[in-house]
């Protein structure tokens, strides 16, 4: 008996843990594109894959995955719109995988106090789509 209430517990106990994994999973529509709207839910899903956790970046075996969490070059809005849209280094470019309106929402999430940053402007939809050209 206390072997299938052990194995009933562990089952329970991996199946909400594979929940939880699922929800930060990200989901792609039939077109290719990311479904996330809300920025954080775009980081949870897409970001945090690399940049870790809260933003905090790493630098391990594996590579650089520079911090967003209190980076100064988030400073101007203009730079992580541009390297959403483009790519830089070993970052693709997401400019195929997310709307204006994505990249909208997720510069915006990594720019404020979620990440430890506190930037006094927000990007906006027009800095987005002078640089995406769409």
């Amino acid at each position: 008996m206390k072997k299938f209430v052990s194995l009933a517990l562990t089952f329970s106990l991996s199946s909400v843990l594979s929940m939880a994994a699922m929800a930060a999973t990200p989901t792609v529509s039939e077109s290719g594109n990311f479904e996330q709207r809300s920025g954080e839910d775009i980081f949870n899903s897409i970001c945090q894959g690399c940049h870790m956790e809260q933003g905090k970046g790493a630098n391990t075996g594996a590579g650089f995955y520079p911090a967003l969490a209190g980076n100064p070059s988030l400073t101007a809005p203009a730079y992580p719109i541009f390297v959403l849209l483009n790519g830089l280094g070993g970052m693709p470019s997401f400019k195929e995988y997310l709307s204006d309106e994505q990249i909208l929402e997720v510069v915006n999430y990594i720019r404020s106090d979620k990440l430890g940053n506190s930037f006094s402007t927000q990007a906006t939809m027009d800095d987005v789509k002078a640089l995406s050209g769409r």
